[in-house]
């Protein structure tokens, strides 16, 4: 059974940048689905839902989808008309040759306004006297009917006569019920004699009986090609015996076309992936792309190491893990590994990522580490003036006092020490073991030494 998950619908929904919460289209043809589900949870804007040729027996969870416009459910097995009351905007509903034999379930679409065709081509009710007499009596809004359009003359009628089209369609709608029950009781016993065929040939199994290796093989090789003609003919049988077209017939032709399928399937060795390396054996990084994310290493001319990978544009941040270090630059894209080796060393601590919010891209910038150890100045180069005069640097001897340099070419500098005459209030210059000693200032006339009174803090 095939069931209706968030990855199919992604996959089926690139068209919207694999968006499915605005998701207005969406095609699920073909995928042997075999119950509607999750689609009026996940997509709630729905306009166009495409579910021909698969397995749906009954029309559900689609009630939510309030501007669903088309509903394709040709080639199913759908009974029954129900469950699309609350689609207020259906425009068109696409039933064609699917088993819809309770005709007077489309009264449940009597308050869609907005439906305008309406396709129940190769149902078993399309049969009934007095089919689009009724339908049309039922639906007045509708303008097409299996792709003919309706003229008002044949409307009219219609009304004129749809009491006595309904009770005729009821009976007959009854005689259809007796005959489904008759078809589902046949299918029941039919699906139990294929399984009880099934466990015995699953009992059978070969053991040992005295004879020798070389006789058993050759026993079993020819049983092996006595079972092979025999579910040759099973499978004659089984497609040229006559059935009735019923959803159960349908099943069993699925089924039967999987099998043939699986049987005729080679079968493949399971080959199991190596482990993931991300080094060799001698330690060193190795270039790893298994998220297969273009990419560019670029410089820049402050001496940047950039890195762009071009990330998904709507990718969520938090799915990222970035980690530089000095000779390679991992990066993390949902649990798969992108590492690229470094043509330099560079500084990880200084290293900044970023998110361009016009492309998605990742862009890591990464200084770049000199030989000894240091970071490059990423400022830009300053412009040097063509006449300006380079000057050998003087070496200054750093345990005499500095002094102001006046003029370089007499290596003579001005003498500041005797700046100040007093030198008792001199701070002594730092890294001096010199102590100055600091003077009281004298007290006022007026002062009166009490001791009770408790000192400054």
């Amino acid at each position: 059974m095939v069931r209706i998950s968030e990855n199919l619908i992604r996959k089926r929904s690139e068209h919207n940048n694999c968006e499915i919460s605005t998701l207005e289209e969406v095609s699920l043809h073909q995928q042997d689905i075999e119950r509607i589900e999750y689609l009026d949870k996940w997509c709630r804007d729905l306009k166009i839902l495409y579910l021909q040729s698969n397995l749906i027996p009954k029309i559900e969870n689609v009630n939510r989808l309030k501007k669903l416009e088309y509903l394709n459910l040709a080639l199913n097995n759908v009974e029954r008309v129900e469950n699309l009351e609350g689609c207020e905007c259906l425009n068109k509903l696409d039933l064609t040759v699917n088993f819809v034999g309770e005709l007077t379930s489309i009264e449940s679409l009597k308050d869609l306004y907005h439906l305008r065709e309406l396709f129940l081509t190769g149902n078993p009710c399309t049969e009934y006297e007095g089919y689009r007499q009724y339908v049309l009596g039922t639906l007045p809004q509708l303008q097409y009917l299996d792709g003919t359009e309706i003229g008002k003359a044949e409307r009219i009628k219609a009304l004129q006569n749809y009491a006595i089209t309904r009770a005729q369609i009821i009976q007959q709608q009854g005689e259809y019920k007796k005959k489904r029950e008759k078809q589902k009781k046949e299918a029941a016993e039919k699906e139990e004699k294929e399984k009880m065929k099934d466990e015995l040939k699953k009992d059978k199994k070969a053991g040992f009986d005295g004879r020798w290796y070389t006789d058993m093989n050759k026993e079993a090789q020819e049983e092996k090609k006595i079972e092979e003609k025999a579910e040759e003919e099973e499978d004659k049988e089984f497609w040229n015996e006559k059935v009735d077209f019923t959803p159960e017939s349908r099943m069993a032709v699925h089924k039967q076309m999987q099998k043939e399928k699986d049987k005729n399937k080679p079968k493949e060795a399971t080959v199991q992936k190596a482990p993931r390396r991300l080094f060799n054996d001698e330690g060193r990084p190795l270039n790893v792309n298994e998220a297969k994310i273009d990419f560019t290493l670029t410089e820049d001319d402050t001496n940047n190491i950039i890195l762009d990978l071009a990330i998904f544009k709507h990718m969520d941040t938090s799915l990222l893990d970035c980690d530089v270090q000095p000779t390679y630059v991992r990066v993390t894209v949902k649990d798969k590994v992108f590492q690229l080796c470094l043509p330099e060393e560079v500084k990880s601590d200084s290293s900044v990522a970023k998110r361009s919010q016009t492309t998605g891209h990742l862009v890591i910038y990464m200084p770049k580490l000199c030989t000894d150890g240091s970071i490059i100045s990423t400022l830009p180069k300053a412009k040097v003036d063509p006449s300006f005069k380079k000057t050998v640097p003087r070496k200054i001897d750093k345990s005499n006092t500095e002094r102001l340099e006046v003029e370089p070419s007499a290596h003579k500098g001005v003498d500041i020490s005797n700046i100040v005459k007093d030198k008792k209030d001199i701070v002594p210059p730092l890294g001096s073991k010199k102590t100055v000693k600091k003077t009281e200032r004298p007290n006022s006339e007026d002062f009166i030494d009490d001791p009770d009174v408790p000192p400054l803090i």
